[in-house]
């Protein structure tokens, strides 16, 4: 295991030990392409925009009504809206070290002197419970949200202190997690939040700040999570993951983002507490939901009522909730068992998250966001009013703001400290994971300094170049994901077999190594099981999950009126692909259901059918859209 308490590094994660260690946002800047235009949309829009939505709904100034002290009159936002004043705070963070802009330094500074105004003298922080008029303290474990709206405090704090500022911030976060470790220590309440992500948050601050009570804290949430300490409901006590141990269960279930926050919180403390044993059963439930309960974009979730999973296969691409805090929370679990295990497989799972969920979300010019995913649109949607709150689930399009905006917010703090996922290094090596243009300079184990610079056009193009800026004088090691997807892989000419092309040699600066990914568009089939989707067939092109909108198809046709016709190869195209579409004839009879002895619909004329990213869908006014397409 490489240690990574030697050095400082600027990362969203930092476990103190692991197979490979995370590169910082000091050794990684992305210098173009695809994600250096979402950063730099994320940067001067997005972040932006989310913080004049929480001046004007009033979520922001809760704080200044606590300070005040005239709440809980003039309270807006649901119980959790100060966890999304944090996770701004953090985007902003991790924007500053991304690019030491000194607006949002300043907005952080000024953010901080605002909620440092209601910390209580222990350490409690909550605009929600605790003054005449509200909830007492903790007295609702299930609902309230305290220890969740603690967790992103601590992220930010965190995400302060590993961009080089120990300031009233981090002061704060650390007065809050003393009080969580009083308050819900071995002697305090022996309860957890009905929402995972303190767990998280606390093996980070731990790792950031040494401070070993934070990670027994950590550990004592997450034992004491499935013995039934929550009360029971209507969506059951799997809805909060309390109604089996963490280190029983053998699938996630329940709400999705909590069971993803938790996850990922299990996999910190089992790594940092050398805990093998609970590493591996987290590892086993990650891999049984990708095989079972995860959509082709990587969504994960089936049901909008309680915005959890479904059964294993359960998968409707319609009713597909997948929502987008959900897609962050596949990211953050994936990337964690990366560095725990070496397995470069999880950058797939990483990979296939952010293209074809995180990038979904917001729009292109970064002032509206979807809040769910699904795979078909039956109905086109109508423009949301720019002026207005959306309720969050409606998925017409994307939407300013929403009732509850936990993934605008997500989304911001994911991009901001996107470099951090791309590469990785051990002892004797650097790993690249995920594919940009990108600089890098970092050192080695044995403290040698080595250089790169990544040339690319991924994922519209597969080819990948990386350039040697600074080499030691021995041998290292170049490594380099090869997706599951991308079979007949070169590098430098050659076949890559297996999911890593190995370059170990003496470099020197100059040398270049090129990898060859076959980005073209490839047909892909669901298991038998996946009921909903069974007998269609949906295009993938590289990593992004190509779709069909409305917008593309001729003549008014919409989604539900066509066929893919398997008979001509799909052609490749600068914007997706092409492939040979078939119009259905549908008839609107009395009843729904034919005799299966007669024909099951007409089929008229074909046409050239063009697939989109489906991180694009929607870009271009109500439209509908669909993944998987009836085979003809």
């Amino acid at each position: 295991m490489t240690s990574t308490m030697d050095r400082q590094i600027v990362a969203p994660v930092q476990p103190a030990r692991g197979a490979l260690r995370p590169l910082g946002l000091d050794e990684v800047q992305i210098t173009g392409g695809f994600w250096a235009g979402r950063q730099q949309v994320n940067g001067t829009v997005s972040i932006q925009h989310c913080d004049h939505w929480e001046t004007r709904v009033g979520w922001i100034d809760n704080f200044r009504r606590a300070a005040a002290g005239t709440l809980p009159e003039g309270r807006t936002g649901r119980e959790f809206s100060d966890s999304d004043v944090y996770k701004m705070v953090e985007a902003m963070a991790w924007e500053v070290g991304r690019t030491g802009d000194p607006v949002l330094e300043a907005r952080i500074g000024e953010l901080t002197a605002l909620i440092g105004t209601v910390q209580e003298p222990d350490g409690y922080l909550n605009t929600r419970f605790g003054r005449p008029g509200q909830g007492a303290r903790y007295s609702d474990l299930a609902w309230g949200h305290e220890l969740y709206c603690y967790g992103h405090l601590l992220q930010a704090a965190v995400a302060r202190l590993r961009t080089g500022h120990d300031d009233e911030l981090v002061a704060i976060a650390r007065r809050a997690a003393d009080h969580v470790c009083e308050a819900f220590g071995p002697d305090g309440i022996a309860g957890v939040c009905g929402h995972a992500e303190i767990e998280v948050a606390l093996v980070e601050l731990a790792r950031a700040t040494g401070e070993r009570r934070y990670l027994d804290q950590a550990a004592l949430f997450v034992e004491r999570r499935g013995h039934g300490t929550l009360p029971d409901i209507e969506f059951g006590r799997e809805y909060y993951q309390d109604d089996v141990p963490v280190r029983e269960a053998t699938v996630l279930r329940g709400h999705s983002v909590r069971a993803l926050y938790l996850a990922a919180g299990a996999i910190d403390l089992a790594v940092d507490t050398h805990d093998d044993a609970l590493l591996a059963a987290v590892e086993q439930q990650v891999r049984t939901t990708l095989a079972r309960r995860t959509y082709l974009t990587g969504g994960m979730g089936s049901h909008h009522q309680d915005e959890a999973f479904g059964d294993d296969y359960e998968l409707p691409p319609d009713r597909a909730y997948c929502e987008t805090c959900a897609g962050v929370g596949s990211v953050m679990v994936a990337w964690r068992l990366l560095l725990a295990s070496g397995d470069t497989a999880w950058g797939d799972v990483v990979e296939r998250a952010l293209f074809n969920v995180v990038a979904v979300s917001p729009a292109q010019d970064g002032r509206s966001f979807f809040y769910t995913n699904p795979l078909h649109k039956r109905v086109p949607g109508e423009p949301a009013a720019p002026d207005e709150v959306s309720q969050r689930a409606l998925a017409r399009l994307r939407a300013p703001w929403f009732e509850v905006s936990c993934c605008p917010t997500n989304v911001a703090r994911t991009v901001a400290q996107l470099a951090a996922y791309l590469a990785t290094v051990s002892d004797d090596g650097v790993q690249l994971h995920q594919y940009a243009p990108a600089r890098i300079v970092t050192r080695l184990g044995d403290g040698s300094d080595v250089g790169l610079e990544v040339r690319t056009r991924y994922p519209d193009e597969g080819t990948v170049t990386v350039r040697v800026t600074r080499t030691p004088a021995h041998a290292w090691e170049l490594a380099l994901r090869v997706p599951a997807w991308a079979r007949g892989a070169t590098v430098d000419g050659e076949a890559v077999d297996g999911p890593v092309a190995r370059v170990r040699r003496v470099f020197a600066v100059g040398d270049e190594v090129t990898l060859r990914l076959p980005v073209r568009p490839r047909l892909t089939v669901p298991d038998d099981r996946v009921d909903a989707v069974r007998g269609c067939v949906a295009v993938e092109k590289g990593p992004v999950v190509l779709c069909v909108e409305s917008t593309d198809l001729p003549d008014g046709l919409q989604v539900d009126e066509i066929r893919l016709d398997l008979t001509l190869p799909v052609v490749d195209d600068p914007q997706g692909a092409v492939a040979k579409g078939l119009r259905v004839q549908q008839t609107d009879d009395a009843w729904p259901y034919r005799d299966a002895s007669g024909p099951l619909a007409a089929t008229g004329e074909p046409f050239a059918m063009r697939l989109v990213p489906y991180h694009s869908w929607a870009n271009r006014g109500p439209s509908t859209m669909r993944v998987w397409i009836p085979a003809g």
